[in-house]
């Protein structure tokens, strides 16, 4: 019987504390006893609502412990809402520490609402601190001289915790600094004048406000190095001269294509009379048997026709016999 007692005294035991397990897995008692160490003062029901609302209560208690150790005042419920909006809580709250440890205004709301848009907020609280570097890739720009210069630009700017939600980021000071300097070289009327005083172009881009509408402030932007590039300038030329030669060649390509068939055309047509006088001609000797048969023509008058052709014939051979080498040939 003794044995029996033993068993079930052991099956209770265990049972006890599987249900104890059970409920302290449920129930953060530890996490319930460090905010009460800490001077954090919860109730134990508040802890088991979160366990219903599916939040984890260490990402709540352990930021509110955080935050009430720096002496900021903020409650449980908006923490709470912002973790089940999808924020992260803990940034939030290191945020809004380091917020106050350099003496910048920065609400739990805003710091709530940044972390939302997507932005780290503790980053942006650490840029208004300690402002960022951002280096620009060479910007290719050309004077009115027609010479190339690549510039390079170091961009010093600082968070503004104002325009976090809603302003332009990094890319967009890039874009604008980049824009500012092709501006700037391009109204130069000589690199030389760009390179003598590259202060210049930083000048000018900084008057044009370029944060506006950013989630920066633009503290200086400095001009790290300038290279010339290429001649743009000869190259358009050499380029348009090789167009224009182009044009050329193909113009007088033309005019001499219609040049030769202007030749075959005029071939053709002498070729078309020379049949008709070769047909004319075979037509002569018909027309002056015709002429003797029927009267209108004696023989000779046809001897004294062969005779006047044959005088003609023998006076052009002696003039071509007696024409100086050097002679131009007379025109009809």
């Amino acid at each position: 019987m003794g044995d029996y007692q033993l068993f079930g005294i052991m099956m209770v035991l265990i049972l006890f504390f599987i249900a104890a397990s059970t409920v302290l897995s449920f129930i953060p008692l530890g996490l319930w006893i460090s905010a009460f160490a800490a001077g954090v003062h919860i109730n134990i029901l508040t802890l088991i609502a979160m366990r219903l609302r599916r939040v984890v209560p260490s990402q709540i208690i352990n930021p509110l412990i955080k935050a009430s150790k720096a002496g900021l005042n903020i409650s449980i419920n908006k923490l709470e809402a912002h973790y089940l909006a999808g924020g992260n809580v803990d940034r939030v709250v290191n945020s809004l520490i380091a917020a106050q440890r350099a003496n910048i205004n920065l609400e739990f709301e805003r710091a709530a609402a940044i972390d939302l848009a997507g932005r780290d907020v503790l980053q942006a609280v650490q840029m208004c601190v300690n402002p960022k570097v951002i280096e620009t890739p060479n910007i290719s720009a050309i004077a009115k001289d027609g010479i190339e210069l690549k510039v390079r630009a170091r961009v010093t700017v600082r968070a503004n915790i104002d325009r976090l939600v809603g302003g332009a980021g990094e890319e967009t000071i890039i874009a604008r600094v980049g824009e500012g300097i092709v501006t700037t070289v391009g109204s130069s009327v000589s690199h030389k004048d760009v390179l003598e005083n590259p202060d210049s172009i930083s000048k000018t881009v900084l008057s044009k406000g370029l944060d506006s509408g950013t989630a920066f402030e633009i503290l200086s932007i400095d001009i790290a190095d300038v290279d010339v590039g290429r001649n743009i300038g000869a190259e358009l030329q050499m380029d348009q001269a090789e167009a224009d030669k182009r044009i050329a060649q193909a113009k007088a390509e033309e005019r001499r294509a219609m040049a030769v068939a202007y030749e075959q055309e005029m071939k053709a047509a002498v070729q078309e009379m020379q049949a008709k006088v070769v047909e004319a001609e075979a037509e002569v000797p018909k027309a002056m048997a015709a002429a003797l048969r029927e009267g209108k023509m004696s023989v000779m008058d046809y001897y004294n026709l062969q005779n006047l052709i044959a005088d003609t014939q023998m006076r052009g051979a002696i003039s071509a016999m007696t024409k100086p080498e050097n002679a131009p040939d007379k025109k009809e």
